[in-house]
């Protein structure tokens, strides 16, 4: 199997970018700042307008931590029966209960809406309590990858765990590693984990645009020759 790798975008000019770097997938979100929120209808229509590569969309109603409201389920059910009508390739979800343990009656309901589409488990598997059970938990609710950097800030600061994460997985699931990952570490985590997918932003600060007057401001945009930096360590 060849390895791969997944570019987190929350732009329109950053997905064009992932797609021109060679990645070959994208996970699309908005907020990236403060780990990601759902990306608006109309920024999910135009970038699978726009963009050929797989399009994952993070299912995640707020920042902060992963133990939903019923309304806030029910507002993630809804975002998933709108990827499905808009074509997506998948979604990006996950959800935990108050002990930290993967919230399975909720994680179900989400499944069942998504239906056909490929199913992620997002970093909320970072802030289990256990996750060698969480895995467990995970394949059980059928998901076809886990994104996580072994529990620590970065990926590369976790490759024994995720090496015993992709061990324990035995090919039951995808243990894809993410966080912190550059072109410095990427070869170290692919000899040291075995995993078969990476996670990445690939990303440089945009200077504000003096234009924009008093609301301009920074922005992070993926950067095409970075993307191609990862793909080439992959090949």
């Amino acid at each position: 199997m060849s390895l791969k790798l997944e570019i987190c975008v929350a732009s329109l000019p950053s997905a064009l970018a992932a797609q021109a770097g060679g990645a070959h997938r994208i996970e699309l979100c908005q907020n990236l700042e403060q780990g990601g929120i759902t990306p608006s209808y109309g920024l999910i229509r135009q970038v699978l307008a726009e963009v050929r590569l797989p399009v994952f969309v993070l299912i995640r109603p707020r920042p902060g931590g992963f133990v939903y409201s019923p309304a806030e389920l029910a507002i993630m059910r809804a975002d998933i029966a709108l990827c499905r009508d808009l074509g997506c390739a998948g979604v990006v979800l996950g959800a935990l209960d108050d002990a930290g343990h993967v919230a399975q009656a909720d994680c179900q309901a989400l499944l069942e809406q998504a239906g056909p589409l490929g199913v992620t488990f997002h970093r909320a598997f970072d802030a289990c309590a256990n996750q060698a059970q969480a895995l467990e938990a995970i394949i059980d609710l059928g998901c076809q990858r886990v994104l996580t950097s072994g529990g620590q800030p970065a990926a590369a600061d976790a490759q024994a765990q995720l090496a015993a994460l992709i061990a324990q997985a035995a090919g039951r699931i995808e243990i894809m590693p993410g966080a912190g990952i550059v072109a410095a570490n990427l070869a170290a985590l692919v000899a040291s984990t075995g995993a078969q997918e990476f996670h990445a932003s690939a990303k440089r600060l945009v200077p504000p645009d003096p234009a924009a007057g008093l609301f301009a401001a920074p922005e992070w945009q993926t950067d095409a020759a970075l993307v191609a930096e990862l793909v080439a360590l992959l090949a």
